[in-house]
């Protein structure tokens, strides 16, 4: 896949998945937007990635900064073709009843409304040139309760969800509106999920997850025209097919 001349925001870009599609994308040949909560390791991860790479301290769970990252996005490198929603958090692991009430909206508040709130920037810029492409990292909790994870789940369904309406909303005027489901990827959050030993999830061995550079190569895939059937809905990166296509099987 060839971007050269375009330009992807990924949010959560500071390390894990995002900070290998970071390198990825400028790799393909995009100008990155690195939007992340973490100051000095975006800066640093845009450092490594050089000219083609901007950072953008933002808290995607406030409409106004991700407004600014998408307007700063723009300012520099003069439009936006890919937005990859991909910040996610998991805390509080906690039973429904036993979950801090601010703890579990604060997941909404990342996990969905930060999706909707990069939607809700981007898209008119978007439509305004033509079209472009929305990658959401979801989930399998999406479809499928587990123990503990209940602010998770809901919020990855309500971000599933999103795409499936951008896609109706959008699709004829030229917006390529994806999810991806990557299974378990060995990052930061599947540590903090082995921590809690609470579901079957925690039981995994760390070599049991696949490295977020497949999930990169899988977002990178998605921008082209051979991912058009999944319009509307979700690729699942534990399909087999889905690997060979992007390299990994």
């Amino acid at each position: 896949m060839d971007l050269t001349g375009k330009t992807a925001l990924i949010t959560g870009a500071s390390r894990g998945i995002g900070a290998a599609a970071a390198r990825l994308f400028a790799e393909a040949g995009a100008n990155v937007a690195l939007v992340a909560r973490g100051r000095e390791a975006v800066a640093e991860l845009a450092g490594e990635i050089g000219p083609k790479a901007m950072a953008i301290p933002c808290d995607i769970s406030r409409y106004w900064e991700m407004d600014q990252a998408v307007q700063a996005c723009v300012s520099a490198f003069g439009r936006i073709d890919v937005l990859v929603n991909n910040a996610g958090v998991i805390e509080p692991i906690a039973p429904l009843a036993g979950a801090d009430p601010g703890a579990w909206g604060q997941v909404i508040d990342v996990n969905l409304k930060g999706v909707y709130h990069g939607m809700h920037a981007a898209l008119p810029l978007m439509l305004a040139a033509g079209g472009g492409t929305v990658l959401t990292i979801g989930s399998g909790a999406a479809h499928h309760p587990l123990e503990g994870w209940s602010a998770y789940c809901a919020s990855k369904a309500g971000a599933l969800m999103l795409t499936r309406m951008a896609d109706a909303e959008y699709r004829d005027r030229g917006i390529r509106a994806i999810s991806l489901s990557p299974g378990t990827v060995a990052t930061q959050m599947q540590r903090t999920i082995k921590a809690s030993g609470v579901n079957p999830v925690s039981e995994l061995n760390w070599e049991d997850h696949i490295p977020p550079e497949w999930v990169a190569k899988a977002l990178l895939w998605m921008c082209g025209s051979e991912t058009d059937d999944y319009l509307g809905g979700e690729v699942s990166l534990r399909d087999e097919a889905v690997r060979r296509a992007i390299g990994v099987a």
